[in-house]
C-alpha cells in the first residue's frame, strides 16, 4: 500500500475528524449520544475492529492517560510519546472536550466526573454489535492481556474473560498476561473453551525442544469476496518480564525473519489484505514496520498507547514504496479502534481508521452482556465491595516514573515490611480512583490481580540497586525497541535519585540518596517488594500475598487515605520533551 502526500496529510488529520462529533453528545442521553457520536460511516469493503489490554476490566472504570511517557532519540516527539498539550495539537483535538479527556490527562479529575466512566463490557459489547451490523464480514480482534488484571479473572482462573470475550464476538486473539495462568490452562482455553469460535494467534511461540508451533501462526478469512490474512504476534519478552516457571516449555522473541516468511507465505496463498494482531508494544511495532515487507496494517498493543490515528511507515526493502499503518489501541476497554480498507483491483487502494472512546454514559449497556456480568460476579460481590478506607486523593498508576496507586503500595511495602527501600514494578494495568471515592476490595485488586503476588523481603547492596534501576531504565529508554521489553520504571520508595534518559546502560541514574544520605554501593540495605518472577519465592518462608500487605495497611489507616506525594526521580536533560506535562 502506498500513501501519496495527500493521503499522509489525511492521515495526520484524522484524529480531529474522528472525534469532530463528541462535543455536541457530550451532555445527551445514552441512546441519543449512541446513534450520533458512534454513527461511524462504513467505507471500503474490508473492516477490523480492534480492541486490546482490556485487562480483565467487565465493568465501566476511570483510567487516567500517562503525563509523562517520554520518547528519547529518535522517538522524540513521535507518537506515542506525545502527552496533555502536545498530543491534543498533533492530533488536532481541541482541549476541555470529551475526546480530550479521553486521550489525555488534563484536568482529569473535573473532566472524569462530567464525562464518566469509560469501557465495560456490555457497553463494549453494544459498540461491537452496531458497528458490525453496518460492516458486514468485519472481524473483532483481540490483542491480549484480556484475562488479567482484576479480583474475578483472578479467582476465576480467568473464566470469566473467556466467557465475557466468547459473547463479544471476539474473531481472533493474541497474548502476553494470558500466559501466566500456566501452559495447562492457556491450552485448555484454546483448544477447549475457544475451539471452532475464537483462534489463538502467535507466530512467535514455539517448543523450547523442537521448536515446533504451540499455536497458529496465521488465520485466513473471506471478508465480502476478498482474502484477508490475520497474523499473531504475542509479547516477545514473557519469560523474561514475567515468570520464567509458568510457560517453561515454550520460547518466544520477536522473530522478525520468520514474520516476513509468514507475511510471504499467506501472500502466496493468495491473500489481498495482510495484517498484524501484535502485542509487542507500539516502538516494537514501528521498527518491525521498517523490516518486514507486505503488512498492510499492524493492531498494536502491549504499552497501553491511545493513538488517535494510523501512523504510517515504510517498509523495509520494499521497492515499490510499500507503507504499513500501525496503529495502537489504548487499555482498560475504553477505546475502539475501527480500520476500514477499500480493496481494489487485488489490493488495498485507500482506508479509514478511528479510535473510538468508549464512555459508558454515551452507550446503552447491552443486556445480554450485562446479565453474563452480573452472574459472573454474583458470588463474589460481598466480597468485592467490602469497604476498605476513602482516598483523598486521586489514585492513577500509568507514567513513566511513579503514580499514586504505586506510591501507596511502596507506602505500605514500607511501613507493613519494616524496610528502608520499596520497589514496586512498573505495571501500566490498574483502575483509577477520584477524590472521595471509596477503596474497596475490588479497587485495590485491580492493581495487584497477578498469579505471583508474593511480597519479599531481601538485603541488596548498593551497589545492587543501582543495578536495578539502571537494568529498569534501559529496558524503558533503550534507543533500540527491540530492547525495550514494556512497562514503565519500577517504582520506589524511601530512595530518591537522579535520572537520564538520554544516556547508555550504566550511566542513567545517580545521586541515589536515603533519608539525606548516599547511598553507599558496599552497604547492604532492607529492600520490600513484589511479584519476583523467581519459582522459589513460592516457597520461602514467612511469604504472603502482597493484597495482605496493602490491606493490613489500609486497615490501620484510620478509615482514610491522605493523598500521596509521589517520590519521582529528578530528570535530568528531558526539558521541553514534548512527552512530558509541564506542571
Amino acid at each position: 500500500m502506498s500513501l501519496s502526500k495527500r493521503e499522509f496529510l489525511q492521515v495526520l488529520g484524522a484524529a480531529s475528524v474522528a472525534g469532530m462529533g463528541l462535543g455536541r453528545f457530550a451532555d445527551a442521553d445514552a441512546a441519543t449520544a449512541q446513534h450520533g457520536l458512534y454513527d461511524v460511516r462504513p467505507f471500503g469493503n474490508v473492516s477490523f475492529l480492534h480492541m486490546t489490554d482490556c485487562h480483565a476490566q467487565l465493568k465501566p472504570s476511570h483510567f487516567r492517560e500517562p503525563s509523562v511517557n517520554l520518547g528519547v532519540g529518535a522517538m522524540n516527539g513521535r507518537w506515542p510519546h506525545l502527552v496533555g498539550a502536545q498530543f491534543l495539537k498533533a492530533a488536532g483535538t481541541r482541549a476541555s472536550t470529551s475526546l480530550a479527556h479521553a486521550f489525555t490527562c488534563l484536568d482529569f479529575e473535573h473532566a472524569a466526573r462530567r464525562y464518566g466512566k469509560v469501557g465495560g463490557f456490555a457497553h463494549l459489547a453494544t459498540l461491537v454489535k452496531q458497528l458490525k451490523a453496518s460492516r458486514p464480514g468485519a472481524l473483532l480482534l483481540d490483542g491480549g492481556d484480556t484475562w488479567q488484571g482484576s479480583a474475578t479473572s483472578l479467582w476465576t482462573d480467568a473464566q470469566d474473560m473467556v466467557d465475557a470475550a466468547l459473547l463479544l464476538g471476539v474473531d481472533v486473539m493474541t497474548g502476553h498476561w494470558e500466559f501466566t495462568y500456566g501452559m495447562a490452562r492457556v491450552k485448555h482455553i484454546v483448544e477447549s473453551d475457544f475451539k471452532g469460535r475464537i483462534e489463538f494467534l502467535a507466530q512467535n511461540v514455539k517448543t523450547t525442544d523442537f521448536g515446533d508451533p504451540v499455536f497458529k501462526p496465521y488465520t485466513l478469512r473471506e471478508i465480502n469476496g476478498v482474502s484477508c490474512a490475520i497474523i499473531g504476534q504475542a509479547f516477545p519478552y514473557a519469560p523474561i518480564a514475567n515468570p520464567r516457571y509458568l510457560m517453561a516449555d515454550w520460547s518466544f522473541g520477536i522473530q522478525d525473519e520468520n514474520m516476513q516468511k509468514v507475511v510471504d507465505e499467506v501472500r502466496a496463498k493468495g491473500a489481498t489484505v495482510v495484517v498484524l494482531l501484535s502485542h509487542n508494544g507500539m516502538d516494537v511495532d514501528l521498527k518491525m514496520a521498517t523490516r518486514v515487507r507486505g503488512i498492510d496494517a499492524i493492531f498494536g498493543g502491549h504499552t497501553h498507547d491511545g493513538v488517535p490515528l494510523a501512523v504510517p511507515v515504510a517498509n523495509g526493502g520494499s521497492t515499490a514504496g510499500g507503507k504499513t499503518l500501525v496503529t495502537n489501541a489504548g487499555c482498560n476497554g475504553k477505546f475502539l479502534g475501527v480500520m476500514d480498507f477499500d480493496v481494489k483491483s487485488g489490493r488495498v487502494v485507500d482506508f479509514r481508521y478511528r479510535l473510538l472512546p468508549v464512555f459508558a454514559n454515551q452507550l446503552k449497556a447491552d443486556p445480554l452482556m450485562d446479565a453474563l456480568i452480573t452472574r459472573v460476579r454474583a458470588p463474589f460481590e460481598a466480597k468485592l465491595a467490602e469497604k476498605l478506607a476513602v482516598t483523598d486523593g486521586l489514585l492513577f498508576r500509568r507514567g513513566n516514573f511513579n503514580g499514586s496507586w504505586d506510591q501507596l503500595i511502596c507506602d505500605a511495602l514500607l511501613d507493613v515490611q519494616g524496610a528502608e527501600i520499596a520497589f514496586s514494578p512498573g505495571f501500566r494495568w490498574g483502575t483509577t480512583l477520584l477524590p472521595g471515592d471509596t477503596i474497596t476490595r475490588e479497587s485495590m485488586m485491580d492493581q495487584l490481580a497477578i498469579t505471583y503476588p508474593y511480597a519479599t523481603v531481601n538485603t541488596l547492596t548498593g551497589e545492587a540497586i543501582k543495578t536495578i534501576l539502571e537494568d529498569v531504565a534501559d529496558n524503558l529508554f533503550n534507543p533500540d525497541p527491540y530492547y525495550q521489553q514494556g512497562g514503565d520504571m519500577v517504582r520506589v520508595g524511601g530512595l530518591a535519585y537522579t535520572c537520564d534518559p538520554a544516556q547508555q546502560m550504566g550511566a542513567r541514574i545517580s545521586n541515589m540518596h536515603l533519608s539525606g544520605k548516599a547511598i553507599e554501593a558496599g552497604k547492604t540495605y532492607k529492600v520490600a517488594g513484589w511479584a519476583p518472577v523467581a519459582e522459589e519465592a513460592r516457597t520461602a518462608p514467612g511469604t504472603k500475598p502482597v493484597w495482605d500487605v496493602v490491606e493490613s495497611w489500609l486497615g490501620a489507616q484510620g478509615g482514610r487515605v491522605k493523598r500521596r506525594t509521589l517520590n519521582t526521580p529528578k530528570l535530568v536533560g528531558m526539558q521541553g520533551n514534548p512527552g512530558l506535562v509541564n506542571t
